[in-house]
């Protein structure tokens, strides 16, 4: 039950009973004002009497009338209940005798035709209006009564009337007040909603989601503790996904120690007998051995430098560099392996526009040996090798292109996924860029320097 008196609904219900409340109040303040307060002596109370009442009534009292003070007598009377009534008394010879509080200018001679026509003009009209002979003749001449039918409604329903412009203004702004404490109300929600949604967007140094500060016990507070909560498992996720991290980078570097130590043994025993007197097939098999070695040497070493790579502890040193004399000494260096291997080597080098590149010549080496190797693994069936140059208005490449089967079912073997991942980052570490172009007629790979504007 607390926990709901906390909730938004309950808030929610709290405004709409408010509401409830304000219009029930109100109402019962214009009652009491109205009936209490606002003066309405003038009028008749409610259930005084009937227009049917008074005209009867009237009838039988003018049958009383014999003489002018019996008609002041009577109007005196009648005027202590209906102050607002008119009355005259028109005698036999047609004479306007006595009046009282008349409300319309009456002549005082009246015949036959203005009689008519005021009896036309005022029946079953407003205001009510009786007539009467007076006394029991008829040559007495006749009294009339008037009365607005206004004066003769119930209390309320003349109050009613008369203020009801006040009942529909304070319900008007019984509502806007309503309406406004709502959308204050929902205003503060959309409020609390939207700084979470920006809590969610901002980063924090580590990239992840900051916390947020609870302010509230209800529905959005809710969703605030869960959204920190999930923040701190993710800060929890991560710190854990760190440790394992560096944990297999620690094992990946010890291992690749451990086992280049045995290889080393293993090269030199494998040395040794290869200046033995051995039978020829012992020579074949010593040297399938020998090239299986260096193979793991290599794939160690790719998986060391990998490690290293993704620690970001592999050093680099840009200096700016002469690229085709570069690449004139590093091919000269490949050009008697790829001759052994009966390769068809074409080197085209030309010069570029800007010769000079600024990268670290161990890792544009160790970028080179990578895909030469490559070629040497799993294009070795093409025995075709070329190295160019190439150079557009956006960029400058170096080319190497082979005759394979291309590395899309090759590039699992022998480590040369790892391969790959290095001169990715090797590349991009060097703001370099590099595109690769693998089909089963060839592999064409570029490695690209754009252009820049003082070039």
């Amino acid at each position: 039950m607390k926990r709901f008196l906390k909730s938004l609904l309950a808030k929610y219900i709290l405004i709409i009973l408010i509401a409830i409340f304000l219009i029930q109040a109100a109402y019962f303040i214009i009652i009491f004002v109205f009936f209490n307060l606002v003066d309405d002596s003038d009028s008749p109370e409610d259930g005084e009497n009937t227009f049917t009442e008074i005209e009867e009534k009237w009838h039988q009292e003018a049958n009383a009338v014999v003489s002018e003070d019996d008609v002041n007598q009577l109007f005196e009377e009648w005027r202590e209940v209906y102050s607002n009534a008119s009355m005259f008394w028109v005698n036999g010879n047609g004479i306007l005798t006595v009046q009282s509080n008349l409300q319309e200018n009456l002549p005082v001679e009246w015949d036959a035709t203005y009689t008519a026509d005021f009896l036309k003009r005022n029946y079953n009209n407003d205001p009510f209006t009786v007539v009467a002979f007076a006394g029991e003749n008829e040559e007495d001449g006749f009294i009339v009564f008037q009365l607005e039918r206004e004066a003769m409604k119930p209390q309320g329903q003349r109050l009613f009337d008369q203020y009801s412009w006040a009942i529909v203004m304070l319900t008007i702004g019984v509502v806007f007040l309503f309406i406004f404490i709502s959308l204050w109300f929902f205003r503060g929600i959309r409020k609390r909603l939207v700084h979470l949604q920006e809590a969610m967007e901002i980063r924090d140094t580590d990239g992840l989601p900051i916390l947020i500060e609870e302010k509230k016990q209800d529905e959005i507070g809710d969703l605030e503790k869960s959204f920190n909560q999930m923040v701190q498992e993710l800060r929890a996720s991560r710190e854990r996904e760190q440790e394992e991290e560096q944990l297999r980078k620690e094992l990946i570097a010890n291992l690749s120690h451990d086992l280049r130590t045995p290889l080393t043994k293993i090269n030199a025993q494998a040395y040794t007998l290869q200046k033995m007197n051995l039978p020829k097939e012992a020579k074949h098999s010593l040297k399938l051995a020998t090239t299986s070695i260096e193979e793991v040497d290599k794939l160690i070493e790719n998986l060391m430098s990998y490690t290293l790579l993704m620690a970001s502890k592999y050093k680099k040193e840009l200096k700016e560099i002469d690229m085709m004399r570069f690449l004139r000494q590093y091919l000269a260096t490949w050009y008697p392996v790829f001759e052994k291997e009966r390769f068809e080597v074409d080197i085209d080098i030309e010069p570029f526009e800007q010769n000079m590149w600024k990268v670290d010549s161990l890792w544009f080496s160790r970028i080179l040996d990578n895909l030469l190797q490559n070629v040497l693994r799993h294009a070795a069936d093409g025995e075709y090798i070329a190295v160019r140059t190439e150079s557009t208005g956006h960029h400058d490449a170096i080319v190497i292109i082979d005759k394979g089967k291309g590395m899309q079912t090759s590039t699992d073997q022998n480590g040369a996924g790892i391969g790959l991942s290095i001169v990715d980052m090797m590349v991009k570490g060097m703001d370099l860029d590099w595109d690769m172009n693998s089909t089963e007629e060839g592999t064409t790979i570029k490695i690209i320097r754009v252009k820049r504007a003082d070039d």
